[in-house]
């Protein structure tokens, strides 16, 4: 994927840390930014369709007491 160059403006505090960071661990400065730039261009995204996600019928409703009594066979069965 080709590279292109951008201008950040950022707080010195952050600079110094991914400086000391990159400095410490032996990677560049350049990589971390790509690497940040990247989880916020992932946390951005939006999708336009519809999930397709199952439902799953239990026949009737679940209650609390329910899902207590399932937790507590499962950590009963698993000693």
């Amino acid at each position: 994927m080709a590279l292109k160059k951008t201008t950040v403006m950022v707080e010195e505090a952050d600079l110094q840390a991914i400086k000391e960071a990159a400095r410490r661990e032996g990677r560049s400065e350049a990589e971390y930014f790509r690497e940040a730039f990247h989880i916020a261009a992932l946390r951005a995204q939006r999708w336009d369709d519809d999930w397709d996600i199952p439902s799953l019928d239990f026949g009737g409703p679940v209650s609390e007491e329910d899902i207590d009594a399932v937790v507590n066979d499962a950590v009963a069965g698993g000693r």
